[in-house]
This record gives C-alpha cells, sequence and structure tokens, in this order.
C-alpha cells in the first residue's frame, strides 16, 4: 500500500501496514524553519535556503527529499494567502535574513520595519502604509498579533464587521485549489487541506492580521470576554460563517472531488494546561451546533475527515467533539491535564483518530535525552497505533531549537516501530 492508502485505513480505523506520519501537512503540524535546516544538515540534503510556508510561525517547507528522508506520509494543501494577507503560494520569492541569523525565502510581499528594540513589524497585505499586524520580538522565532482594536461603542457593534474576512469563494481561488490539489494528488502522498473559512473563534484568527483595518471585536481579551457578555453577537457571526463555509465547500468540492483525505476544519483552542477554556454547557451551546452543520454537510456529501485543533486539557470535551462530527483530535497534549495516551484510547479511539501526542514537545523533546525520547515515542506509537486510528505527529508544531539528536531519536524510534508491524 502507499501512503495513501495506509492513511485512508488509518482514517477509518483499521490497521495499517505501517504507522502514518505527518511533519508539515497543516499549521499546527510542521517543523519550524530552523528545525527543516537542521534536519536537512542532520540527514546530509543540499543546504540552501529554506522556504517559509507559514510566516506566522515561521514553519519551513519540507521538501520532498527530506519528505523521504523522514518517511512522511502525508502533505498538506494550504490557501494561496497566508495569515498576513498576502500570497503564499504561486508567488514571487526573496531572500531573508532572520534575527537569528538563517538564510530564508519569503514572498516578494513580506514587507517589514525593525523597531527600535530590534523587532520586526510586518504589513498586512504586505501594504507598509498599512499599521503593522504582527511583531517578532529581536530575540523571537516567530510572531506576535499586534492588536489593532478600535474603541468599541456597544450600540455600533455589526457582527458584519467580524466576517469581513470571510466570504464566497472567487472563481480565482476556486481555479488555485483545482490546480493545487490536482498537482497533490499524484504524489500517493494522504492528503490534509486547509481550505479556510471555518475557524469559528480561533483566537489566532480574531486580530484580523490579514486585513488593514480590522474593525468589530479584535482584541483576544474582549472576544473571550463577549462569548459570555454578547453571545447574540458571536452568534450572529457563527451562524454567516457556516452559511458561508457550506456554500464555499460546496464549490470546492465540484472542483476538486475526494481527491483530499481530511480538512482542517478548526484551530480553536478550548484547553489549558489544566482546564477548559469554557464550560461544556457554553460548548453545546455557542460552539457545537455550527461544528456540526458543517461536519454533516462534509459526511454526507464526501469522503473528506473533518479534524479539528485543541490546545490543553481536554479530555471531558472529547464527547462533545465526538457529537460535533469531528473526525480528528489534534495535538493530543498529552502532558495537559487528563489526558493520558491509554485513557485517551481506550475511551475515545473508537470514534477519534488521535493526529499528534506521538512525543510531548513541552518538556520531552525540548530537554530530554534522546534515549528518553526515543522511549516514549516507541510507548505512545504502541498505546495510540492499536486498530489503526491514530497519525504520528508531534504536540503541535516542532520548534526552532529543539536539539537536532532528539529530532533524529524520534524518526529513528519511527523506524524501529514500523518495522515490527
Amino acid at each position: 500500500m502507499n501512503s495513501r492508502e495506509n492513511l485512508k485505513k488509518t482514517l477509518n480505523h483499521e490497521q495499517p501496514e505501517r504507522l502514518i506520519i505527518d511533519f508539515g501537512g497543516t499549521a499546527v503540524t510542521g517543523i519550524h524553519c530552523l528545525a527543516v535546516k537542521n534536519l536537512r544538515s542532520y540527514y546530509g540534503l543540499p543546504n540552501h535556503p529554506v522556504k517559509v510556508v507559514e510566516p506566522f510561525q515561521m514553519l519551513g517547507e519540507v521538501e520532498d527529499d527530506l519528505l523521504d528522508a523522514m518517511g512522511i506520509d502525508v502533505i498538506g494543501a494550504y490557501g494561496k494567502n497566508n495569515m498576513f494577507g498576502f500570497a503564499n503560494n504561486e508567488c514571487d520569492w526573496k531572500t531573508f535574513t532572520s534575527n537569528w541569523g538563517q538564510q530564508l525565502l519569503v514572498p516578494e510581499d513580506f514587507k517589514f520595519i525593525k523597531d527600535n528594540d530590534g523587532s520586526l513589524l510586518i504589513f498586512p497585505e504586505g501594504d507598509e502604509n498599512a499599521e503593522p499586524c504582527a511583531r517578532m520580538p529581536q530575540s523571537g522565532y516567530f510572531f506576535d498579533a499586534v492588536i489593532r482594536q478600535k474603541p468599541i461603542e456597544e450600540e455600533n457593534l455589526d457582527p458584519s464587521d467580524n466576517l469581513e474576512e470571510f466570504g464566497p469563494v472567487d472563481s480565482s481561488s476556486l481555479d488555485y485549489w483545482e490546480r493545487t490539489i490536482n498537482r497533490l494528488s499524484h504524489s500517493g502522498k494522504g492528503i490534509i487541506a486547509s481550505l479556510g473559512g471555518t475557524a469559528l473563534g480561533d483566537i489566532a484568527l480574531v486580530p484580523g492580521m490579514q486585513l488593514k483595518n480590522p474593525k468589530g471585536i479584535r482584541d483576544v481579551a474582549e472576544w473571550y470576554m463577549s462569548t459570555v457578555m454578547r453571545p447574540d453577537y458571536i452568534h450572529s457571526i457563527f451562524e454567516k460563517q457556516t452559511d458561508l463555509a457550506i456554500a464555499n465547500f460546496t464549490k470546492i468540492f465540484e472542483r476538486i472531488g475526494n481527491q483530499i483525505d481530511a480538512v482542517f476544519i478548526c484551530g480553536t483552542d478550548f484547553g489549558t494546561q489544566d482546564s477548559t477554556f469554557c464550560s461544556s454547557e457554553q460548548f453545546i451551546e455557542l460552539y457545537l451546533p455550527y461544528y456540526k452543520r458543517i461536519n454533516d454537510w462534509m459526511h454526507q456529501n464526501t469522503e473528506w475527515k473533518s479534524f479539528k485543533h485543541s490546545c490543553g486539557a481536554v479530555e471531558s470535551f472529547m464527547p462533545l467533539f465526538i457529537e460535533a462530527g469531528f473526525d480528528i483530535i489534534n495535538p493530543v497534549q498529552i502532558n495537559a491535564k487528563g489526558m493520558d495516551p491509554r485513557h485517551l484510547k481506550e475511551s475515545y479511539g473508537k470514534d477519534l483518530v488521535f493526529w499528534g501526542g506521538g512525543v510531548d514537545t513541552q518538556k520531552m523533546l525540548s530537554f530530554g535525552t534522546p534515549d528518553q525520547v526515543r522511549k516514549q515515542v516507541l510507548e505512545n506509537c504502541e498505546i495510540f497505533s492499536k486498530d489503526g486510528g491514530f497519525v504520528f505527529n508531534t504536540v503541535h508544531n516542532i520548534q526552532a531549537n529543539v536539539p537536532v539528536e532528539n529530532l533524529a531519536a524520534m524518526m529513528e524510534a519511527l523506524k524501529i516501530f514500523n518495522g515490527k508491524i
């Protein structure tokens, strides 16, 4: 079986011939550009500037030679534009030297200024006449959103202001998705697509970094308060966004059909290290109906599987994710409260595919020894992979300064595990 066939078995909770591996398929399962450089060096691959495929988190492209070296089975289909609103696919590229001294390739519209403290300020849509939308500290390795919240006048709040970035998919975007998916479908790899427009309340998107003049509620703290103080406002946004998402998915499906295997639906986090951001009752009232509408449409009209990202201690939400129709949960934060791998697999493994959770990134991958990393990877693969339903990835993206020896130990453990199947 090729990678895609094994992924399909995995997603259908059947035992694949080998464990499926994803690095780079989504913006939450990727590799920082510095770690990509280090991995290329470890595998003896040509040393050239790494292309930044997601500049907000500074994720690097996992090229075909690195895909093969790491045994990766899944590739991602990303939208034409990035988080900052300019093209990150089918665009011209230029060289850029980062604050940590790495030479990179970035899109032509990656335009920035250096602040007095040495931090980088980047512009929405590459428009240097607009107010900067994100900042990378001088000692940082990725950007943080600049909050550009206008004064809120309760009587003038209009849900359409928080819908400015969502709209009907146009013909050029449909052409883009058709070209992209047709090209990727010949790879023999599994495909996960980030089609966009379905991230209900994802706080990474709330600030509207792609907009030159974001209106509505754009401060993250204010957004969280609004879910309690202004629920009718949030419902209005989610209702219209869901209508648009289903209409757009309908048009995209007409172009690409079932050439993709999974769709990244939502990156809204519901967990902290020790608890959930909201109660189960609020999730049921405010989020579940809209997730369910999107997922029901997918399951009734396509073979696509639905991918939900939520960090943190969300064990108590697993039944709700299942009720909402999600097929896949990521990143499976195994070091958060209640997120024990064995308990998760035994309790929810028949209904949910665990995409991630292969090794803890907060402590083990960054600060453990290679032997400790190898041991945890083998243990978690043994637990999660039983009867399918497990795609190996770390808990969220691989960060910049993870020791390459630990990354090598992780990949070695995967080869050992796959050799036993």
